[in-house]
């Protein structure tokens, strides 16, 4: 069994009954397997010491610790007591068997309410895998500290340096969705021990052996450096907005992070989709959390797969043929019944009967069709072809004449007229050559075929980044923002195939 699918199979096992909590044990069991320190962020009974007792399960035979601090914590309910057999020999030793400094796992909750000494002894104990224990310096085994608390340090309370130990910083929530709230009413308490098949359990000399891989053979790809200078760069430039510090130490750490998952999902390279989990090591509070997670997801979406077709070249040719359809089968512009005269072209309309000093009783003017797209004002002629100075004329550019009746024995009289439309723009044209228009319909045909090979391999393209993008400790729907480019390609390309369609139907 690959190591990528035996992570998979032991995460279903440890996420197992927790609603909406797969993406939080999948990051705190990274840290954990990457030799990180996670601090869980969340209201009271969002299952944080829970997530932390599950992790411990993944392990073989862990030993694991757990204390709940306040502000009259003491420094023996953490690192154990003084033993009082070294006290009278003149030594200050502390027993620690079954407390923190000989844990592997560990969960300190409401971390912050502890008392300065022991926040201050932690510094290096979950840095160093150290502790001071008398005169001897006694190494920690410990695999993964899990911190939780309802708030984030504030500003001058001097734990800045503790606080920036802690790698992995993960948002734990109310559950949000209503059927999984329905299914936590009508469940049992989540146990906190789960069994593991034994095939899945992490052995202590594997866990060894995968660090020493990690630290040794998995590089950061020149996409992910890309986007860690990218991000890097928008947190100095917003630093005034967001006041986020990030430490070198904290860089390096996260690029472990980051090493780690890929490891974890079976490449020696980091991709964007590793890249991503750095929303999780950057943010200090709830303030800047959301504004840190959109500028990494910025970073991904620049350094993300484009699409690759030509679609310029293609839209080209798509219009040509339109353009062609158009010109060939239809008009384009109305089309206006018209008289020649003196070797011009004229609209006949009809008017009502108008005494005309000079020529009499007139029924119908001819006007200039030149005049249609003109605001000129003049005369029409009559239908004889003489012209009628008392009569003025003039188009109002929407198709329609003003004609203004002006005689002198008559009243004053204005009326609109409009041409006779024939055809009108885009009517399609009668007698159009059968073959004409069997060679458009083949020049749409085949530029639809052309667009669906193209597509198809967008979307080929499309489907290889996604599943080389997924990722164990990712969801899905983030791991997209890599590959949106290519996305938008395919749909894109969707549009111009339905346009085909829409153009055969034009010949037709």
């Amino acid at each position: 069994m690959t190591v990528k699918k035996r992570i998979r199979q032991l995460l279903r096992h440890l996420s197992a009954g927790m609603h909406e909590r797969e993406e939080i044990v999948a990051v705190s069991l990274l840290g954990a397997l990457s030799g990180q320190n996670t601090f869980l962020y969340g209201p009271p009974g969002t299952a944080k010491s829970l997530i932390s007792r599950r992790i411990a399960c993944g392990f073989e035979d862990p030993s694991y610790f757990e204390c709940l601090m306040n502000r009259f914590s003491t420094p023996e309910e953490v690192f154990g007591p003084v033993s009082i057999k070294e006290l009278k020999e003149d030594r200050y030793v502390r027993k620690t068997e079954g407390y923190l400094p000989t844990a592997e796992f560990a969960f300190l909750d409401e971390i912050w309410k502890s008392s300065p000494a022991i926040l201050n002894t932690l510094l290096t104990l979950i840095n160093e895998r150290r502790f001071r224990n008398g005169d001897q310096i006694e190494s920690a085994p410990l695999k993964a500290l899990i911190a939780a608390s309802n708030e984030t340090p504030g500003d001058n309370q001097g734990l800045d340096a503790l606080y920036d130990r802690f790698i992995v910083r993960l948002l734990v929530p109310p559950i949000t969705r209503s059927d999984h709230f329905n299914s936590l009413l009508d469940s049992p308490p989540t146990e906190a021990h789960v069994d593991v098949p034994k095939e899945l359990i992490i052995k202590k000399d594997e866990w060894e052996s995968w660090r020493r891989t990690i630290q040794s053979s998995v590089r950061l790809s020149p996409e992910t450096s890309t986007i860690i200078h990218l991000v890097r760069n928008a947190l100095q430039a917003q630093h005034d907005t967001l006041k986020v510090y990030v430490s070198d130490r904290r860089w390096q750490r996260a690029a472990m992070l980051l090493k780690a998952a890929a490891f974890f999902n079976g490449r020696n390279e980091t991709n964007q989709s590793d890249a991503l989990l750095l929303e999780h090591c950057l943010w200090t509070n709830a303030e800047n959390r959301q504004a840190v997670a959109e500028i990494v997801a910025n970073a991904v979406r620049q350094s993300g797969f484009a699409g690759q077709a030509d679609l310029a070249a293609l839209d080209r040719a798509k219009d040509a043929v339109e353009k062609e359809i158009h010109q060939e089968l239809y008009h384009s512009e109305d089309l206006y019944a018209t008289v020649e005269h003196a070797g011009e072209e004229y609209f006949r309309v009809e008017i009502p009967p108008h005494n005309s000093l000079r020529n009499g009783l007139l029924r119908a003017l001819l006007i200039p069709s030149k005049k249609l797209k003109t605001s000129e004002t003049f005369s029409p002629l009559s239908v004889n072809g003489s012209v009628l100075n008392e009569i003025t004329c003039k188009f109002d550019r929407q198709g329609a004449c003003e004609v203004t009746l002006d005689a002198l024995y008559t009243t004053r009289k204005v009326i609109k007229v409009a041409p006779i439309v024939l055809f009108h723009k885009g009517t399609k044209k009668t007698g159009v050559n059968d073959r004409l228009v069997q060679a458009l319909t083949l020049q749409v045909l085949e530029l639809k075929t052309e667009l669906e090979k193209v597509r198809d391999q967008a979307l080929s393209r499309a489907e290889a980044y996604r599943l080389a993008m997924a990722s164990t400790f990712v969801p899905e729907e983030k791991t997209t923002l890599t590959f949106e480019g290519a996305q938008e390609e395919v749909e894109r390309l969707n549009l111009r195939v339905l346009d085909c369609e829409r153009l055969t139907s034009l010949c037709r």
